[in-house]
């Protein structure tokens, strides 16, 4: 046999042995091998025939290349060895089954899944007023208790008002007389002339001066008052000839000192009219906002009147008063009219009228139209707050939050 076997030749060889074992031959070969690759093979070759030692040979291979590696494959570090994960999964059968790989839908989440940061939701910002005051920029108040708002109002909160509004409020006169004083240049503002009612004042921080008297430095507190008013008295104090509902107030505000020491009286006045003619239900208060809202047509507040008529109620008058009539140049209809049943001590009809306009002589005028004559008129109700039985003619109740609540105040 040669002395040099060329690698081609071993590779032959290698080959016949593993697949012939049995097959004499003059030459022996011994392979080494590991159990997993073949990092190193040495071989040798003898004859019989010839005395020369035998031919020995060192043959190394690559290592072979690495498998990728998936991220289902999890390999024993001790053995090197793949471990078997189980999967339990429902087969469309609906039943259970064991399986080596992963559910398909959980592969096709994990690759469609949005690794990345959850973004933070942005809050939408509100819309800045250019015009705006810096009041009205201010945060408003924590919901706190009485104590934490009464400290935050007295230190904090701006309590800046218009100065027409606050000569009115501190009882110097109406707000249109303050905004005629103060255009009259009788009113001063830190030691200056002021000329302009919107200008916004504090008394409490402001030295205000109304004909050389110095304004207190408190407000009085708002009041809110029932009175059941009398025939024979107007609801405007200007007039001198006659009767006010002021001069009813007298008594109350003589004993205002008191009650409320410190405090400077307030300038009442009432929250709409009724005529000199007409009795029952008017409010009386200083607050000009709750005022304003009560009487404002968009209120819409409904007042119940009880009309005392002459004559005899027939179902035509009933149908002339509920198709209304103009007052003002406007047509005004009436949200319902009633006739009371008859009343031993009471011989002539009474009706009741419920309007919600609010014009003057609006009831008067619906039962003139109607062809009646009206003995006696009276309101018995404003909203939802009905004149006490109990309260007697010329008397008043101070009303309560409630109260204020049933006639659809919310401030």
């Amino acid at each position: 046999m040669a002395s040099s076997i060329s690698s081609l030749h071993l590779h032959h060889l290698i080959f016949f042995s593993k697949h012939y074992p049995s097959t004499s031959s003059s030459a022996a070969f011994t392979f080494l091998r590991p159990s997993r690759t073949f990092p190193h093979i040495s071989c040798s070759s003898s004859s019989s025939s010839s005395p020369s030692p035998p031919a020995e040979f060192n043959i190394t291979f690559a290592p072979s290349k690495p498998k990728p590696k998936s991220q289902f494959d999890f390999i024993d570090g001790g053995t090197g060895r793949q471990l078997f994960i189980p999967w339990i999964t429902r087969g469309e059968d609906g039943n259970l089954q064991l399986q080596t790989q992963p559910p398909a839908r959980l592969l096709h989440e994990l690759a469609n899944a949005n690794t990345g940061k959850p973004k933070k939701k942005e809050k939408p910002k509100k819309p800045v007023n250019v015009g705006a005051t810096a009041s009205a920029a201010a945060p408003p108040p924590p919901t706190r208790s009485k104590a934490a708002r009464r400290f935050y109002n007295e230190n904090f909160r701006d309590s800046a008002q218009r100065l027409s509004k606050v000569l009115a409020a501190a009882g110097v006169a109406s707000r249109r007389s303050s905004e005629e004083l103060i255009f009259a240049g009788k009113v001063t503002v830190n030691g200056s002339v002021c000329n302009t009612p919107q200008t916004r004042v504090d008394p409490a921080k402001d030295m205000i001066y109304v004909n050389g008297n110095r304004l207190p430095k408190k407000l009085p507190p708002k009041v809110y008052i029932a009175l059941n008013k009398p025939k024979g008295y107007i609801c405007s104090s200007g007039e001198k000839e006659s009767k006010s509902v002021m001069e009813l107030f007298d008594d109350y505000l003589s004993g205002w000192g008191k009650l409320n020491p410190g405090l400077p009286k307030p300038r009442l006045f009432t929250v709409g009219r009724l005529d000199v003619a007409t009795s029952g239900l008017i409010i009386v208060t200083n607050d000009g906002d709750f005022a304003q809202a009560l009487t404002h047509p968009s209120f819409k507040l409904t007042k119940e009147y009880i009309a005392t008529v002459e004559g005899t109620v027939g179902n035509r008058h009933l149908m002339a008063i509920t198709k209304g009539t103009v007052v003002d140049g406007v047509h005004c209809t009436p949200d319902s009219v009633e006739l009371l049943p008859r009343q031993p001590d009471m011989p002539r009809a009474r009706l009741r009228i419920v309007v919600h306009e609010g014009r003057n002589h609006e009831v008067r005028e619906l039962v003139k139209n109607a062809g009646l004559q009206i003995y006696a008129l009276k309101r018995v109700r404003i909203g939802g707050y009905r004149l006490p039985v109990d309260l007697g003619i010329g008397k008043h109740i101070e009303l309560k939050l409630g109260d204020l609540k049933a006639m659809g105040w919310k401030g």
